[in-house]
């Protein structure tokens, strides 16, 4: 709830600015950013002489055979690499030169997601909790994504970027508390495991329909550009969330309003068990960034530096010229779609093995490292000792902590408790007064 009343004030703000721009003055217009405006979005003068489309919707000339246009017309689309899989530099021109220090935190919150993601699965089966869902495999679009970004950037995720939240700060407590629902749990218990928020860390909070932050984002892009706040918005989706309609209004309008937002899919093979030879007959999501004239790339998910790049540039070029763009991040999704999902029965064990095995973005980072000196066995021994005990501690102070207050079931909504809900919650305390034995209230917050 707090992530939606800071977007609220964002989009206040934006209407705000609408309503006072036409009273500015010249002088204090010069102060603002001006906002792009190309010419090929200007309406030319209609000169009926010329023999030429004077169509408003469309730049094109007029041509005398009949033809379709070919669905492979974009096809493709290279995939922009900085690594290959044994961690060697392809070309030192693209490079990042990051220090030492950098790509250890980088390697150590990679490895840190992926031991939570392996003890909060195990806690689901157990039945401790009642649903995860892992981020095996896309590590390095999570990490090199966030490390492109300033921290005042708006983050809206889908449900598989925990590694972005973590980079930010998110503490481990949190991310336990949130998917045990107990009472430290920012979102007070109201949302279902990894549905993660942080009003903090600028990250918005997760809501499980498929692809409604897609336009939310653009909405706020829009509130930040106006209110020239030098900052980007960057929205996260899978490949199967852009086959929604959402998608559409989204890209269209952030567009459109010229709007400093970076979509970043993960196109990581499946949208649960579709795979995208039946989810699209394109040349993947990169191909789409051109009809809605938005700049657009395709970049190995799997290489850290160069989702750091893209996502880095990307960012820069939004800000400064105020408009969108695209990042396809290939990758590929090793776990389960969740712990509802058995993905044994629509892929085979050999194709999860070989990305497993063979190009994991964490496994290529450890080559980069090895290969320089700054990583051994012994460091990788001590580490994931010491990661796999953080984690721990952090996991048994959740279980042991009370769950949420139930009056909190009723807050939140209004400012003042309306009459129907006070009803419902004496209503809810008399059932619970009448059957206590079947209520361990000594298991919540007072």
């Amino acid at each position: 709830m707090a992530a939606v009343s800071s977007m609220n004030k964002m989009y206040g703000v934006c209407f705000h600015a609408v309503r006072q721009t036409a009273g500015l003055k010249a002088s204090r217009l010069l102060q603002h950013r001006a906002f792009r405006v190309s010419a090929v979005h200007r309406q030319q003068p209609f000169d009926s002489s010329l023999e030429k489309p004077q169509f408003p919707g469309a730049s094109a000339e007029f041509v005398d055979q009949l033809e379709f246009i070919q669905p492979n017309v974009i096809s493709g689309i290279p995939v922009y690499r900085v690594m290959d899989r044994q961690g060697n530099i392809i070309n030192p021109s693209q490079d990042p030169q990051l220090s030492k220090e950098t790509v250890l935190n980088f390697y150590q919150k990679m490895t840190l997601l992926n031991t939570m993601d392996r003890i909060l699965y195990e806690s689901q089966r157990q039945g401790r909790i009642s649903f995860y869902m892992t981020n095996y495999g896309e590590e390095g679009t999570h990490i090199g994504s966030a490390a492109a970004l300033d921290p005042s950037d708006i983050v809206f995720g889908q449900y598989r970027e925990a590694g972005v939240l973590m980079y930010r700060g998110f503490p481990l407590d949190l991310f336990m508390a949130q998917c045990y629902a107990n009472a430290d749990d920012l979102g007070k218990g109201r949302q279902m495991p990894v549905h993660y928020g942080s009003r903090d860390l600028n990250f918005v909070t997760i809501s499980s329909p498929l692809a409604t932050q897609i336009p939310q984002a653009a909405g706020a892009a829009y509130a930040v550009k106006r209110e020239n706040m030098n900052r980007a918005v960057i929205c996260y989706f899978g490949e199967g969330a852009a086959s929604e309609g959402d998608a559409h209004a989204g890209f269209n309008f952030s567009a459109t309003l010229e709007c400093p937002l970076i979509f970043f899919c993960r196109n990581n093979g499946y949208a649960i068990s579709t795979p995208t030879n039946e989810q699209y007959r394109g040349d993947g999501i990169a191909a789409r960034g051109p009809g809605y004239g938005m700049l657009s790339i395709r970049v190995d998910g799997n290489d850290v530096f160069a989702v750091y790049n893209a996502t880095k540039e990307a960012r820069r070029r939004a800000v400064a010229e105020n408009q969108p763009f695209l990042i396809e991040a290939m990758t590929y999704r090793i776990g389960h779609h969740s712990t509802s999902d058995d993905s044994s029965a629509y892929r085979s064990v050999d194709e999860v093995n070989y990305w497993d095995k063979q190009d994991h973005p964490i496994s290529r980072l450890r080559h980069y490292m090895t290969t320089r000196g700054w990583w051994s066995e012994d460091d990788e021994r001590s580490w994931r000792k010491q990661s796999r005990k953080t984690v721990m501690e952090a996991f048994e102070r959740a279980e042991r902590r009370l769950k949420p207050n139930p009056d909190l079931l009723f807050t939140d909504v209004y400012q003042e408790m309306t009459p129907n809900l006070d009803k419902q919650r004496e209503s809810l305390w008399r059932h619970v007064q009448q059957y206590k034995e079947h209520y361990p209230l000594d298991l919540y917050d007072k």
